[in-house]
């Protein structure tokens, strides 16, 4: 017997580019009934708000949350600034869907995992790359097996520098975030992904900052190893210090899997849609005025195209909502993976730092006592 859709009160805390994105979706899916919005900035929370429909609009998430209509939340806050808004939302026990990472700190990342497990909420994380079809397809020759058992996988992303420089100058504390914690993460959550029945024991990594060092404080990208209990390894890299006139407008990955019957290559460089223009088109994160030439495709949530956004970010958000509104499963990252995938970027952050290897798990006290070696080498 079908079931009818429950209607959905949605609370978006942020209204940045990704709260713009799904609460646009939002407004057209059909479950939905009630949308408000929580901005710190007020001109853009009321132009946002009145963008996406919104029907209440305030500067204070806590003033959002204490609405009776509100039976969901997203956290589209910056990245720093997620905590507050999860502890406050899990009060409501109402699900969540959290723009990753959980927290920009492991300790902070290990306290809201507590309380989201102590509270039973069901609470998903937006790693949106796990909604494209080619990474699905992927995943499914994986775990079906085509490949034999999976002894090693690299992956290498690109980035423009534009991203790098956002976060730095957003954030509160620099030395917090890092290109693994900030944008390698989508790599290593699809590769961990893929490799979920096995078990990291080590990590080891090198680090560069000569373009991002000198004036953010920042790391330039990192080269590292995951080392399986089994003998298998994962081989990553990202650098997001190059040049500004470089045409991905996001992110340009190449992941190669090999197993013990097989081998599985995905090229996402997107260099088979190449635009090149006269003017500036304002594609991707921050338009430079600078880029004339752009990877369509690139940018991770999606294109807009029609009015509308089309990519992944939409189907992640409408899946969501599928998943709240007729309790259908969907393939989204748990806060329990999203704690571990932030867990493997600080330790390879770390082992840079250290020029040693880590082993893993990494706990909370461990990560200080080697954030205290680090500074006093």
């Amino acid at each position: 017997m079908r079931r009818s859709p429950k209607g959905i009160g949605l609370a978006i805390i942020g209204a940045g580019r990704v709260g713009l994105f799904r609460g646009a979706v939002a407004a057209r899916h059909p479950a939905v009934e009630w949308i408000g919005l929580a901005e710190i900035n007020p001109e853009r929370g009321q132009r946002i708000g009145a963008e996406i429909g919104a029907d209440f609009i305030t500067a204070d998430y806590r003033e959002l949350l204490k609405r009776p209509e509100v039976t969901a939340v997203i956290v589209a806050t910056d990245e720093h600034l997620h905590v507050g808004p999860i502890l406050a939302a899990l009060e409501r026990q109402v699900p969540l869907m959290i723009e990753k990472p959980l927290a920009t700190h492991l300790g902070d990342s290990a306290r809201v995992l507590r309380e989201i497990e102590t509270a039973g909420v069901d609470a998903v994380v937006g790693y949106t790359q796990r909604f494209r079809r080619r990474w699905l397809a992927a995943k499914e020759k994986v775990r079906t097996g085509a490949l034999g058992d999976v002894t090693m996988v690299t992956s290498r992303a690109f980035m423009n520098r534009l991203v790098a420089i956002d976060n730095y100058r957003r954030s509160d504390a620099p030395e917090t975030i890092s290109p693994m914690v900030i944008s390698g993460t989508h790599a290593l959550d699809i590769v961990m992904w893929y490799l979920e029945a096995k078990t990291p024991v080590e990590v080891y990594a090198r680090s560069v900052d000569k373009v991002l060092g000198p004036d953010y404080g920042g790391i330039d990208g990192t080269a590292g190893m995951i080392m399986m209990s089994d003998s298998s390894i994962y081989h990553l890299n990202i650098s997001w210090a190059l040049p500004v006139t470089w045409p991905g407008a996001v992110y340009s990955l190449e992941v190669g899997i090999v197993g013990t019957t097989g081998v599985l290559t995905i090229d996402d460089t997107h260099r088979d849609m190449v635009l090149a223009v006269s003017a500036p088109q304002g594609e991707g994160y921050l338009p430079d005025q600078s880029r004339l030439v752009d990877f369509l495709g690139s940018y991770p949530p999606g294109d807009m195209a029609l009015g509308e956004l089309r990519g992944p970010m939409r189907t992640e958000t409408e899946s969501w909502l599928n998943r709240l509104a007729m309790g259908v499963p969907t393939q989204h990252a748990t806060a329990a993976e999203a704690h571990n995938r932030l867990m493997l970027t600080k330790a390879l952050d770390l082992s840079a730092k250290l020029k040693r290897p880590v082993s893993l798990p990494l706990d909370v006290e461990e990560e200080r006592d080697m954030m205290r070696e680090a500074a006093m080498a």
